[in-house]
Order: structure tokens, then C-alpha cells, then sequence
């Protein structure tokens, strides 16, 4: 896979045609690509005449497309370009050529890409792994095993950065080349949620943040839910691994579909809350899955040559964490000897202690060991 090409250099003019575009009054999305489908770019909208607008848009519309722009959106250009400028900060327009083909191709694209990081991700083939917030410490052990095997296999896993499943699949992603895509519903030059900065930190030198939203945007509800649309749009399907019955995790599953972007779900317990989101996706016609090797099958994924070949390792159980766990005692150990104490292969005992480490319950230290952490 050849690195996407360069994000193109950013004049005033340009980014403010843009941000006029996005920042007109009257002027969604579905107007926005109705104008550039017309007219050809922003900068041909805003020459052109209100008469020749008139027959496109609304009048109320076509008068506020031939307005100068405002004060605020001047300001807003200006902060943009000298983000732009910034060394690892890219900023890309619908019809770029490093624009990503596959969220080009989906219904309603957002017009502009803000993306900190690393550019090359968003032309890798991408899984998304959604899932709950108030995730169990098994449910954030799935997401980050499969996760990681995933990335180990030359696959970019893209997800929400919000705490629980969306966490742990980063973590996991971060643990391989795939490395992780965070698409969030704030500005690009914002932390949010603030539990999760350190994470986010190290995906905008690991991996890459995108967010179609202006410099500056808040976090405001509607933004999450229309993101959404975003990270099934870099991948090639969805992977839900714990999800309420009405979970915010089912949109962005919906939303797949509608692409034509294949659904998986992680079945659970009957009586588990989080299982009834998955299993309502398994008997609406997604694909239940147990191993990351079957994902990367259904979606014709071919591990990268030099990785090893898809996981199939089981991810440890919550029993088997336990147990793990109390193998540690209080004394730090290496690998080798775990391997030796707890009889694991080498892929459960990796997938157990990622485990217990995003649980907080043990902690790494240098030379390869592991200590349990005490409370």
C-alpha cells in the first residue's frame, strides 16, 4: 500500500470559500453538494450571480451565498490556515486528490477533512469497532484483542475515541502497524472526553484524528451521532462488540449498512444487557463472529505479507483473567516466566494481560515485566 498523496498546500482564499460554504445560512449538506455539483467548486458559488444561484437554491439562500463574508468567518479562516500550517495537521476538500475514495463514495461526505496524525491511515483498509461506553472489563478486553490482532494484520481500525469499547479498541489498534483512526465530533484542535487526552495525544502522533467539524467546535450531542457516518465510511464494515438495546453503537451499524458496508457483532450472555444490541444485529442479519480471522475473511482482507497470518487466538474469559491475575501475587514477573507459571500460549497470555492492563489492574514495567497493581 503506497502512502496517499500529500495534503495540498492551503491559500486564505481557499479555505475561506470553504468555511463560507459550510457557514452560509440555509446551506446544509445536501445544498452544499447540490451548489458543487452545479457550479463546479465553492469559489465558482460565490461568483456566481444571484440570478444563476435562484435557479439552484432558494432566493432567501442565493442572497446570503452573495454576501461578503463575515467577520467571525474571516477570523475562522485565518486559525485555520495557520492550523493547517502546523507540522502534522492536514486539512483536505471534498475532490482532493488525498481525500479518502471510499468517504468520497457515501451519500452525504463531509466537505472538509480535518485530520492530525498521520494521512497515509485513511487510504489503509479500516474495520470500525464501536460499542457501549460503560463497557465490562470483558467487553474492553474483546474490543482491544481484536483490535490489536486486527492491526497486526495491516488493518486500521477506526473508531469514536469515547471511553469503553471505542478506548480499548485504540489501545489495541496502537499495539500494531494498522494503528487507529479517531474520528471525533468536536474540533480537531480538542481533547474530548478529557479522561481520554492522554489516548488522544498518542493517536495524533500514532495514529490519525479526523473530525469534519470547524477548529474551535464544542461538544455538542448532535455532533456524535452524524460522525457516525464517518467511521463506517473509512471502513470496510462494522464490528459492534458490547451494545445496549438502544445504543448509540445500532446508528453507526444502521448507517454501515445503508453504505454497503458489512455488520459484525460479538454475541454474549442472554442475560447480559450489553449482549441485546448485538444479538438484535445478529437476528437483523449481521454476522456473528468469535475470531478476528473471520473477519478479515468475510471481508477479503489479506494480511499484510510480512505479519503473521489472522488471530485466531480465543480472548481470555473473565475466569481466566481472574486467574491470571492472581498468578501475579505481588512480585513483578517477566513473560517467559508467566508463560511457564500459567501454561497460556503466548497469544492468550498477550490478549490477558491487555486485559488487565486497560482494567487498571496491573501495570508494565521496564524490562518486559508485569506487576499487579493493589488498591
Amino acid at each position: 500500500m503506497q502512502d496517499t498523496a500529500p495534503t495540498p498546500a492551503r491559500r486564505i482564499d481557499d479555505i475561506l470559500d470553504w468555511l463560507r460554504m459550510e457557514g452560509t445560512s440555509g446551506v446544509g449538506p445536501r445544498t452544499a453538494h447540490l451548489l458543487l455539483a452545479a457550479f463546479g467548486s465553492p469559489r465558482a458559488v460565490f461568483q456566481a450571480s444571484h440570478a444563476a444561484l435562484a435557479a439552484h437554491v432558494k432566493p432567501a439562500v442565493a442572497r446570503s451565498l452573495c454576501e461578503p463574508p463575515s467577520a467571525d468567518i474571516l477570523r475562522l479562516a485565518e486559525a485555520t490556515l495557520a492550523w493547517a500550517g502546523q507540522a502534522g495537521n492536514h486539512l483536505l476538500a471534498l475532490g482532493d486528490t488525498a481525500y479518502p475514495e471510499a468517504l468520497a463514495n457515501i451519500p452525504d461526505p463531509p466537505l472538509l477533512l480535518y485530520i492530525k496524525g498521520r494521512l497515509e491511515l485513511l487510504a489503509r483498509p479500516g474495520l470500525a469497532i464501536v460499542g457501549s461506553r460503560n463497557a465490562t472489563v470483558q467487553g474492553k478486553a474483546n474490543a482491544a484483542a481484536f483490535a490489536a490482532a486486527l492491526s497486526q494484520n495491516g488493518v486500521c481500525v477506526v473508531s469514536g475515541l469515547a471511553l469503553g469499547i471505542d478506548a480499548a479498541a485504540h489501545e489495541g489498534a496502537l499495539r500494531g502497524p494498522g494503528s487507529t483512526i479517531a474520528v471525533v465530533g468536536t474540533g480537531a484542535d480538542l481533547s474530548y472526553p478529557v479522561r481520554n487526552r492522554a489516548l488522544s495525544e498518542r493517536i495524533a502522533i500514532e495514529g490519525a484524528i479526523v473530525s469534519e467539524y470547524a477548529l474551535g467546535t464544542a461538544p455538542m450531542a448532535g455532533n456524535f451521532p452524524r460522525r457516525n457516518r464517518i467511521i463506517s465510511g473509512l471502513s470496510s464494515g462494522v464490528l459492534v462488540v458490547e451494545a445496549a438495546a438502544q445504543s448509540g453503537s445500532l446508528i453507526t451499524a444502521r448507517v454501515a449498512a445503508e453504505q454497503g458496508r458489512e455488520v459484525f457483532a460479538l454475541p454474549g450472555s442472554i442475560h447480559a444487557p450489553l449482549a441485546k444490541g448485538c444479538h438484535k444485529l445478529i437476528r437483523d442479519g449481521a454476522r456473528l463472529v468469535e475470531t478476528v480471522g473471520e473477519v478479515l475473511e468475510s471481508l477479503r482482507i489479506s494480511p499484510l505479507a510480512a505479519m503473521p497470518a489472522a488471530s485466531t487466538t480465543p480472548v481470555p474469559t473473565e475466569t481466566e483473567c481472574t486467574q491470571l491475575l492472581a498468578q501475579l501475587g505481588h512480585d513483578a514477573f517477566d513473560v517467559d516466566s508467566l508463560l511457564a507459571q500459567t501454561g497460556m500460549s503466548v497469544g492468550q497470555l498477550s490478549m490477558g494481560l491487555l486485559a488487565l492492563e486497560l482494567a487498571g489492574m496491573i501495570e508494565r514495567l521496564p524490562g518486559g515485566k508485569v506487576q499487579r497493581v493493589f488498591q
